[in-house]
């Protein structure tokens, strides 16, 4: 069924709690021990589920985030409001001693669809390194493992930064044997803790896209978050375009071939190319009740606390105008615009103009009229 992003999003992100035990250096929600004030209370939360309801059918995937989901001691209420009203409901949990064996067999029988899991390198110096936990790997790759085994849809997120983009394909190797569906890759943003790290430069950006292209094609589903110009990578791979001619695709790509083989000549690259970006498609509401176009933006639109967050999403100034693609720069005159769009937020924490160019898009487009109402080029 098709989605019209300007009546209602793909995906509703709620950050129920920001109660975490981890410590992650890229945490974009710089995550504390314990709950922070201003939660929303469970009849606050129930009514939020009602209000994603509220966008009507197809209704909005809702993921139930964090921090880690599972501090919130009334999650498994709130999924069964969720379920019992037919939203398709996913958590993201952390791997804590609060992921056991029967937090498993729980979220198993709730009805909630898929599961996320982080993992963000192929060695426990990598990731845990990330994780800011020693012992942590371990427990993570058998995390996957239980929870497909549980029947359970199973996403593991990879954030791509100069610490870990050597092992990507490693973690593909990993994603794969052990029975992850999805791979969703995040291409850091340096905002909350992530301020500190390094991202990588636009064209290893590229080199990373044609990778992950390449892994698609072997048994697992391929989406990117904060990288938009994955779908134009994607786009001109699938008419028969020509791979990177980067030395850290390359290197990659050995690699992937080394640890997955060749995949069969009719296998399909399963890229997810749906046209969505931060505000479009995506909104994110904080464990406050403030609205923002997406996680790692920002951009305060207004609280559920005070409007329904169909009326946020639908008629926001800030909102229509990302959907519009009123961008500047090479964003505005590029005729990807639309299916790409660049990352709303990195182009605001580069510019503080949240309509300005992604920096980390390598492509440079041929002159194309800006869309009306939209910025003029930048020279």
């Amino acid at each position: 069924m098709s989605v019209d992003f300007a009546r209602r999003p793909m995906l509703v992100f709620w950050e129920t709690t920001r109660a975490c035990a981890l410590a992650c250096r890229h945490c974009r929600a710089s995550a504390t021990p314990g709950a922070l004030p201003g939660e929303l209370t469970h009849a606050e939360g129930m009514d939020l589920i009602d209000q994603v309801a509220g966008f009507g059918r197809p209704y909005p995937i809702l993921v139930l985030t964090g921090g880690d989901c599972l501090l919130r001691p009334d999650l498994f209420s709130l999924v069964e409001h969720a379920t019992s009203l037919g939203i398709p409901t996913a958590l993201s949990p952390s791997v804590t001693p609060s992921l056991t064996p029967a937090a498993i067999e729980r979220i198993a029988a709730s009805g909630v669809r898929a599961v996320s899991i982080s993992l963000d390198g192929a060695t426990p110096a990598t990731h845990e390194g990330v994780r800011g936990i020693d012992g942590l790997f371990v427990p993570t790759v058998a995390a996957i493992r239980d929870l497909a085994a549980a029947g359970l849809t199973v996403q593991v997120n990879t954030t791509v930064m100069r610490s870990t983009v050597d092992e990507l394909a490693d973690v593909a190797a990993i994603v794969r044997d052990a029975g992850a569906h999805i791979w969703e890759v995040f291409f850091l943003v340096q905002v909350g803790r992530g301020s500190a790290l390094g991202e990588l430069t636009p064209p290893e950006n590229e080199d990373v896209c044609h990778l992950l292209y390449d892994a698609s094609r072997h048994g697992f589903i391929v989406r990117t978050v904060e990288a938009p110009f994955f779908r134009r990578v994607v786009a001109a791979r699938r008419a028969g375009g020509p791979a990177s001619d980067g030395a850290l695709y390359h290197r990659l790509s050995a690699r992937l071939r080394e640890l997955l083989g060749e995949p069969a000549d009719d296998v399909r690259p399963s890229a997810h190319t749906a046209a969505t970006r931060d505000g479009k498609g995506i909104v994110f509401v904080a464990h406050d009740g403030e609205v923002y176009p997406a996680g790692f933006l920002p951009l305060g639109l207004g609280s559920v606390r005070e409007q329904p967050l169909a009326e946020i999403y639908r008629d926001h100034p800030q909102l229509l105008a990302i959907r519009a693609a009123r961008f500047a720069g090479r964003c505005g005159r590029c005729e990807y615009a639309d299916l790409c769009g660049g990352s709303r937020a990195r182009a605001h924490a580069a510019s503080g103009d949240v309509l300005g160019e992604d920096p980390a898009c390598a492509y440079r487009p041929a002159f194309a009229p800006v869309p009306a109402g939209g910025h003029q080029p930048c020279s």
